[in-house]
């Protein structure tokens, strides 16, 4: 696990790490000290942790005047046994929006396995994008992972499958896949 880096072609575009709005402003990278693990794997060092201790991030891309924001996982999404919704919305997503961004595209296709817990903050999360005019889009999460979401019940607060399984993102510009998510998801709330 340790080659997978986060997606790194829109570095010219956007770091969350130079990012004053981002709640990763400031975080320093190592490029040869491996300080994060998903049990016993190492991670890459530019995965950024968030208080989970199976579960990390990379914000890809924000853009305020948008309101979107592209964040990719690596790892065991457990809110069973470590509560990672709680941490990532108390941590990233209200901090986030708080600076705005209320359309929420998640990438998952290195999401391992989802444990469910609770389903309360999920549920906050949407409510609070919705009366923002967003919207929460799962992007190429594994079949397995979904099937798990989708059996806790979540899918009725994030758009995830159909289209959004095989959407190439890495091929467009943030703002193209904006554009296809949006198209996707403004068919699922309709």
């Amino acid at each position: 696990m340790h080659t997978i880096e986060p997606f790194f072609n829109w570095r010219h575009l956007y770091t969350a790490e130079d990012d004053p709005q981002s709640p990763f402003h400031g975080t320093a990278h190592s490029e040869l000290e491996f300080t994060h693990a998903v049990y016993d794997h190492v991670i890459h060092p530019q995965w950024d942790d968030f208080g989970s201790s199976t579960l990390y991030l990379k914000a890809l891309y924000a853009d305020y005047e948008e309101q979107f924001a592209v964040i990719e996982f690596i790892g065991e999404w457990n809110d069973l046994l470590h509560n990672d919704i709680m941490y990532l919305k108390r941590d990233v997503l209200e901090p986030m929006m708080a600076e705005g961004i209320s359309k929420f595209i998640l990438i998952g296709g290195n999401v391992l396995n989802f444990h469910a817990g609770e389903e309360d903050y999920y549920a906050e999360w949407f409510d609070e994008v919705m009366d923002a005019g967003g919207w929460i889009a799962l992007v190429n999460f594994l079949p397995h992972v979904l099937e798990d979401l989708q059996a806790a019940g979540l899918d009725q607060y994030m758009a995830l499958g159909g289209k959004l399984d095989h959407l190439e993102w890495r091929r467009l510009h943030p703002d193209d896949l904006l554009a296809r998510v949006d198209d996707l998801v403004t068919k699922w709330l309709g």
